[in-house]
Protein backbone atom coordinates (compact mmCIF):
# COMPACT_ATOMS: atom_id res chain seq x y z
CA UNK A 1 0.00 0.00 0.00
CA UNK A 2 1.27 3.35 -0.51
CA UNK A 3 2.52 5.47 2.50
CA UNK A 4 0.42 8.28 1.29
CA UNK A 5 -3.11 6.06 1.38
CA UNK A 6 -1.57 3.79 4.68
CA UNK A 7 -2.11 6.34 7.27
CA UNK A 8 -5.93 7.01 6.27
CA UNK A 9 -6.72 3.55 6.10
CA UNK A 10 -5.49 3.13 9.33
CA UNK A 11 -6.66 5.62 10.73
CA UNK A 12 -10.51 4.41 9.34
CA UNK A 13 -9.79 1.15 10.29
CA UNK A 14 -9.42 2.29 13.83
CA UNK A 15 -12.29 4.40 13.48
CA UNK A 16 -14.10 1.19 12.87
CA UNK A 17 -12.97 -1.17 15.50
CA UNK A 18 -13.79 1.33 18.20
CA UNK A 19 -17.40 1.57 17.32
CA UNK A 20 -17.89 -2.38 17.20
CA UNK A 21 -16.02 -2.31 20.63
CA UNK A 22 -18.31 0.73 21.57
CA UNK A 23 -21.36 -1.60 20.65
CA UNK A 24 -20.25 -4.33 22.11
CA UNK A 25 -20.06 -2.52 25.56
CA UNK A 26 -24.08 -2.68 25.94
CA UNK A 27 -24.72 -6.50 26.56
CA UNK A 28 -27.29 -8.49 24.70
CA UNK A 29 -30.65 -8.69 26.47
CA UNK A 30 -32.07 -11.22 23.97
CA UNK A 31 -30.36 -12.91 22.01
CA UNK A 32 -33.33 -14.24 19.66
CA UNK A 33 -35.16 -10.94 19.20
CA UNK A 34 -38.99 -11.75 18.01
CA UNK A 35 -40.36 -9.71 14.40
CA UNK A 36 -43.37 -7.48 15.62
CA UNK A 37 -46.55 -9.13 16.95
CA UNK A 38 -48.82 -6.90 15.60
CA UNK A 39 -49.77 -3.95 12.68
CA UNK A 40 -48.90 -0.10 13.78
CA UNK A 41 -51.26 2.26 12.76
CA UNK A 42 -49.05 5.27 12.72
CA UNK A 43 -51.90 7.66 13.21
CA UNK A 44 -52.91 6.17 16.74
CA UNK A 45 -48.99 5.79 17.63
CA UNK A 46 -48.14 9.46 17.41
CA UNK A 47 -48.27 11.54 19.80
CA UNK A 48 -46.55 11.47 23.69
CA UNK A 49 -45.19 8.40 24.62
CA UNK A 50 -43.64 8.29 29.02
CA UNK A 51 -40.83 5.78 29.31
CA UNK A 52 -41.67 3.62 32.01
CA UNK A 53 -38.29 1.53 31.39
CA UNK A 54 -35.29 0.88 29.27
CA UNK A 55 -32.27 -0.90 28.80
CA UNK A 56 -29.60 1.76 30.35
CA UNK A 57 -27.78 3.22 26.86
CA UNK A 58 -24.89 6.32 27.47
CA UNK A 59 -27.15 8.57 25.95
CA UNK A 60 -29.78 8.55 28.20
CA UNK A 61 -27.53 7.76 31.33
CA UNK A 62 -28.90 8.81 34.42
CA UNK A 63 -32.20 10.71 32.73
CA UNK A 64 -35.92 10.41 34.34
CA UNK A 65 -39.01 11.76 33.17
CA UNK A 66 -38.44 10.06 29.91
CA UNK A 67 -40.65 11.26 27.52
CA UNK A 68 -40.53 10.69 23.14
CA UNK A 69 -43.10 12.89 21.11
CA UNK A 70 -43.78 11.50 17.60
CA UNK A 71 -45.73 14.00 14.98
CA UNK A 72 -46.14 13.31 11.17
CA UNK A 73 -44.37 15.62 9.19
CA UNK A 74 -45.27 17.07 5.82
CA UNK A 75 -42.23 15.17 3.92
CA UNK A 76 -44.39 12.33 5.09
CA UNK A 77 -41.46 11.50 8.19
CA UNK A 78 -42.11 10.64 11.58
CA UNK A 79 -40.26 13.76 13.97
CA UNK A 80 -39.02 12.70 17.19
CA UNK A 81 -38.61 14.60 20.02
CA UNK A 82 -37.06 12.96 23.17
CA UNK A 83 -36.68 14.37 26.72
CA UNK A 84 -35.33 13.66 29.40
CA UNK A 85 -33.87 15.32 33.11
CA UNK A 86 -30.88 14.78 34.16
CA UNK A 87 -29.99 14.37 37.94
CA UNK A 88 -28.65 18.27 37.76
CA UNK A 89 -32.41 18.88 37.29
CA UNK A 90 -31.48 20.19 33.29
CA UNK A 91 -33.57 19.16 30.49
CA UNK A 92 -31.77 17.42 27.96
CA UNK A 93 -33.79 17.13 24.85
CA UNK A 94 -33.23 15.25 21.17
CA UNK A 95 -34.74 16.14 17.93
CA UNK A 96 -34.86 13.27 15.26
CA UNK A 97 -36.56 11.61 12.12
CA UNK A 98 -37.90 8.45 11.77
CA UNK A 99 -39.45 6.43 8.44
CA UNK A 100 -41.29 3.78 8.21
CA UNK A 101 -39.46 0.70 6.75
CA UNK A 102 -41.89 -1.59 6.49
CA UNK A 103 -44.69 -0.68 5.30
CA UNK A 104 -47.07 -3.47 5.38
CA UNK A 105 -47.07 -3.66 9.15
CA UNK A 106 -46.10 0.27 10.11
CA UNK A 107 -44.33 -1.59 13.26
CA UNK A 108 -40.25 -1.43 11.99
CA UNK A 109 -39.07 1.93 11.54
CA UNK A 110 -35.61 3.46 11.12
CA UNK A 111 -34.93 6.46 13.45
CA UNK A 112 -31.82 9.26 13.43
CA UNK A 113 -30.63 12.06 15.52
CA UNK A 114 -27.46 12.29 13.26
CA UNK A 115 -27.60 13.57 9.70
CA UNK A 116 -28.04 10.51 7.54
CA UNK A 117 -27.36 7.75 10.42
CA UNK A 118 -30.42 5.70 10.81
CA UNK A 119 -30.68 2.84 13.98
CA UNK A 120 -33.52 0.32 14.01
CA UNK A 121 -36.36 0.90 15.95
CA UNK A 122 -39.10 -1.66 16.29
CA UNK A 123 -42.66 -2.03 18.00
CA UNK A 124 -42.66 -5.09 19.21
CA UNK A 125 -45.60 -5.33 20.92
CA UNK A 126 -48.38 -2.59 21.68
CA UNK A 127 -52.14 -2.52 23.49
CA UNK A 128 -54.96 -2.34 21.07
CA UNK A 129 -55.81 0.84 22.50
CA UNK A 130 -52.20 2.00 22.08
CA UNK A 131 -51.94 2.55 25.96
CA UNK A 132 -48.24 0.88 26.00
CA UNK A 133 -46.06 -0.42 23.54
CA UNK A 134 -42.55 -2.27 23.74
CA UNK A 135 -39.82 -1.42 21.64
CA UNK A 136 -36.67 -2.88 20.05
CA UNK A 137 -34.52 -3.55 17.62
CA UNK A 138 -32.52 -6.43 16.15
CA UNK A 139 -29.52 -6.56 18.26
CA UNK A 140 -30.73 -7.01 21.61
CA UNK A 141 -28.75 -4.45 23.15
CA UNK A 142 -31.88 -1.87 23.17
CA UNK A 143 -35.23 -1.64 24.52
CA UNK A 144 -38.00 0.87 25.87
CA UNK A 145 -41.34 0.20 27.75
CA UNK A 146 -43.89 3.04 26.62
CA UNK A 147 -46.72 3.94 27.96
CA UNK A 148 -49.55 6.78 27.65
CA UNK A 149 -49.22 7.36 31.14
CA UNK A 150 -46.45 8.53 32.92
CA UNK A 151 -47.64 6.61 36.04
CA UNK A 152 -49.71 3.69 35.23
CA UNK A 153 -49.47 1.73 38.23
CA UNK A 154 -47.38 -0.91 39.76
CA UNK A 155 -49.68 -3.44 38.20
CA UNK A 156 -49.37 -2.05 35.24
CA UNK A 157 -45.53 -1.89 35.34
CA UNK A 158 -45.28 -5.28 36.53
CA UNK A 159 -47.92 -6.61 33.29
CA UNK A 160 -45.55 -5.10 31.01
CA UNK A 161 -42.07 -6.26 32.47
CA UNK A 162 -43.72 -9.99 32.56
CA UNK A 163 -44.38 -9.05 28.61
CA UNK A 164 -40.90 -8.22 28.10
CA UNK A 165 -39.87 -11.64 29.52
CA UNK A 166 -42.50 -13.38 27.89
CA UNK A 167 -40.91 -11.73 24.28
CA UNK A 168 -37.31 -12.96 25.33
CA UNK A 169 -35.49 -9.94 27.27
CA UNK A 170 -33.78 -10.76 30.77
CA UNK A 171 -35.78 -8.07 32.71
CA UNK A 172 -32.87 -7.82 35.49
CA UNK A 173 -31.32 -5.04 32.58
CA UNK A 174 -33.96 -2.96 32.47
CA UNK A 175 -34.03 0.14 34.64
CA UNK A 176 -37.05 1.75 35.75
CA UNK A 177 -37.33 5.04 34.59
CA UNK A 178 -39.35 7.63 37.65
CA UNK A 179 -41.78 10.27 36.27
CA UNK A 180 -42.87 13.24 37.65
Amino acid sequence: MNNKFRLPALALAAFSLSGCAALSKHPVGNVAVPQPAKSVELSRYLGRWYELARYEQGFQKDCEGVTADYALRADGKISVLNKCRKPDGKLKDANGKAKIVDTATGAKLKVSFFGPFYGDYWVLDRAEDYSWSIVGEPSGRYLWILSREANPGQAKLDALIGRVKALGYDTSMLRITKQP
